[in-house]
């Protein structure tokens, strides 16, 4: 079974599926994140949608490059969970079932490219208070209660 965070379903309400991929990325004993700003304003784990035929793995480096302007290697599948949310950017209902990764940030290559997303550092213990969403913070509190995530 996968865990659940966050809403309740709401009863009568379509959730369209909509698979993602999200990465916990140590280096330095910091952890890379990103800034959503508008419609969000919120700070999460870099990661986002899996598009039609496209590998997780894929969309993994895709997204985490979009939203952070860093290129990562050696991503390993930790967990998933699954949260209900609407998605005004795209004015949908959403049943989002979250794939995470622990991969390693390489190197820069530019600011993001996705809109309104700045990277930032964060100490593990302040993102896991910080992070928006209950399942990306649940996913940072293990993996540091686990090991130094350096």
């Amino acid at each position: 079974m996968i865990r659940r965070y966050g809403d309740t379903p709401q009863s009568g309400q379509h959730y369209k599926h909509r698979p993602g991929v999200y990465a916990v990325l140590p280096r330095g004993g910091k952890l890379l994140l990103t800034y959503q700003g508008a419609p969000h304003d919120e700070i999460q784990l870099p990661g986002g949608g899996i598009d039609p035929g496209e590998s997780p793995l894929h969309a993994l480096h895709r997204e985490v490059f979009e939203e952070t302007g860093w290129r990562i290697a050696d991503p390993r599948k930790i967990g998933a969970f699954r949260r209900f949310v609407y998605m005004p950017e795209y004015d949908i209902h959403a049943e989002k079932l979250c794939h995470i990764y622990l991969a390693r940030p390489v190197r820069p290559h530019g600011p993001p490219t996705e809109p309104d997303h700045i990277p930032l550092w964060l100490d593990p213990q302040d993102a896991a208070e910080m992070i928006y969403n209950a399942g990306d913070a649940a996913f940072v509190r293990q993996l540091s209660a686990l090991r130094p995530l350096s």
